[in-house]
């Protein structure tokens, strides 16, 4: 799954998508400039692998990490805003997820996007890098479950598909791990007694993504993302997960080797998909050499994950938004 440079597909980039056939894609801020370019730019991306079904990702978090930013969107809250509303009325801080959920969705699917890379299932950590900081819901693993689910089932209503992320869990993590990898030293007790439990408790949900995070008591030469060890006993075993498993970007400097190198060892370690996102020519082509077709497995999954959307009727995107509005106000 790639990237692409920028708002407008180039013909080079259209004949490699064409040549190699990716699952689907992704996009981030370089890529949106206005909603009439990233609906032209959707469609030329799935005219490109000529499935009209081709996945279109985007990480529309909130806080700080949202692809369409103002003033042309809303500016969306952060989940920590939502989750400090759980402190003192949990069942509102639910509503206002779902409604954070459908708003996404209704934001992201008129733009032919639709998987978004929420909800984030890690876990608040004082002593954690803030490069999850306000991403997460809460230092409450069962608040985090909780508003997880209702941000999932608030986009599946409104078509776009959820990714839980990131597996099996980042708060711990003191360093940023787009520039160095981190390093946790809790014991597989306290990991399976608290980091692990949000995925648990979601783990029916069709998508997810790992993390590059090296875990000595789980694994100590390889980080989740290269771990088969924690890909099978940790992630498909004890979290119980079966759905779609991405990797996180493969280009974060985390990771070590040449980008193909990487790739092709997700692949092995059990990751399903191989995610790459700077939209670099060179890198993309190094990835499609390393990567083989998505396994009998991996598609099993991804039908599964398409029949997992239940698009229904919603109220109008203004009535949620005031609803939401109203309740972050209050808090």
């Amino acid at each position: 799954m790639f990237g692409c440079a920028g708002p407008n597909l180039l013909a080079d980039e259209a004949a490699f998508f064409r040549e190699c056939g990716p699952l689907g894609f992704i996009l981030f801020a370089r890529n949106c400039e206005s909603p009439e370019q990233i609906r032209r730019l959707t469609a030329d991306l799935r005219t490109a692998v000529g499935r009209d079904d081709a996945p279109v990702l985007m990480d529309h978090e909130g806080g700080r990490v949202q692809r369409l930013a103002p003033p042309q969107w809303r500016k969306v809250p952060a989940a920590a805003t939502i989750g400090r509303l759980a402190e003192g009325n949990l069942a509102a801080a639910i509503d206002a997820a779902s409604l954070n959920g459908q708003l996404m969705a209704l934001e992201l699917a008129p733009l032919g996007v639709d998987v978004n890379c929420v909800p984030c299932l890690d876990i608040t950590d004082p002593a954690g890098h803030q490069v999850i900081g306000d991403r997460a819901f809460s230092a409450d693993a069962a608040v985090v479950a909780r508003l997880g689910r209702a941000q999932a089932d608030g986009l599946a209503r409104g078509g776009v598909l959820p990714v839980v992320k990131h597996m099996p869990g980042h708060g711990r993590a003191t360093v940023d791990s787009h520039l160095e990898l981190p390093v946790v030293t809790a014991s597989r007790a306290a990991l399976s007694a608290h980091d692990f439990q949000p995925f648990a408790e979601l783990a029916d949900l069709p998508l997810g993504m790992t993390g590059h995070i090296l875990f000595p008591a789980l694994d100590t030469a390889h980080p989740a993302t290269l771990s088969k060890r924690i890909i099978a006993q940790v992630i498909r075993g004890q979290i119980g997960f079966d759905g779609l498993l991405f990797t996180d970007d493969l280009s974060m400097q985390a990771l070590g080797g040449e980008i193909g190198q990487r790739a092709a060892a997700a692949l092995a370690a059990g990751c399903d998909v191989a995610l790459h996102c700077n939209g670099k020519m060179a890198e993309m082509q190094a990835v499609a050499a390393a990567c083989r077709p998505l396994s009998e497995a991996g598609q099993n999954r991804w039908r599964r994950a398409q029949s997992w959307r239940h698009t229904a009727e919603m109220p109008s995107y203004n009535e949620l938004l005031a609803k939401l509005e109203a309740l972050l106000v209050a808090r």
